[in-house]
């Protein structure tokens, strides 16, 4: 799969019929993109668990009440039990992936244990899972129209509340979500 063709980076924005309840209105931004699969993390759907929880389960204290307090996403249904911090660029961690020159996802612990301290990185967050595609699938399901596809927009992934993603990826797209058709044609 070339450079071109290839999906990292991008935002899949569930078209407004995509009725699978754990992909229904979301938007995943991918992470990687291959002739092996695909990985992603879904970027609007919080969890009823708080950070201050997944650092307790790790034996990690935050320093403040407001880190504690931070939302943590479910990043999709695959390994729903691994941790994902997606944050700008900066930090030495152990075990970082770069998805582009703005954006970083760490798996490590020493992230959260920064983060815990009010030492991470300012623009992240957490996610626990991700959403998978084996080869082809993704590909398929886009040209089924369950998926539309756009170039990432940071303001969505750091500066927009969870809640308000989906309709702002359709906005992004210049696309009044209402008027979307269930019928798909292909030239």
């Amino acid at each position: 799969m070339s450079k071109d063709t290839s999906l990292t980076n991008q935002l899949l924005v569930a078209m407004p019929w995509f009725s699978d309840p754990g992909f229904a209105h979301t938007v995943t931004l991918i992470c990687e993109h291959s002739e092996k699969g695909a990985l992603g993390i879904v970027l609007n759907q919080p969890l009823t668990m708080k950070l201050g929880e997944v650092l307790e389960q790790m034996r990690l204290t935050p320093s403040t009440p407001a880190i504690g307090d931070r939302a943590v996403l479910r990043g999709g249904p695959v390994h729903p039990d691994r941790g994902f911090v997606l944050h700008r660029p900066g930090g030495q961690w152990d075990s970082t992936h770069r998805i582009s020159d703005q954006i970083q996802v760490t798996t490590s612990r020493d992230v959260l244990a920064a983060i815990a301290k009010g030492e991470g990185p300012q623009d992240a967050f957490i996610a626990l899972g991700y959403a998978g595609w084996d080869a082809g699938q993704l590909e398929r399901e886009i040209k089924e129209n369950a998926w539309l596809t756009l170039p990432l927009d940071e303001s969505l992934l750091f500066t927009l509340p969870h809640e308000d993603r989906w309709l702002a990826a359709w906005r992004l797209l210049g696309v009044d979500v209402g008027s979307v058709s269930a019928v798909s044609g292909h030239a």
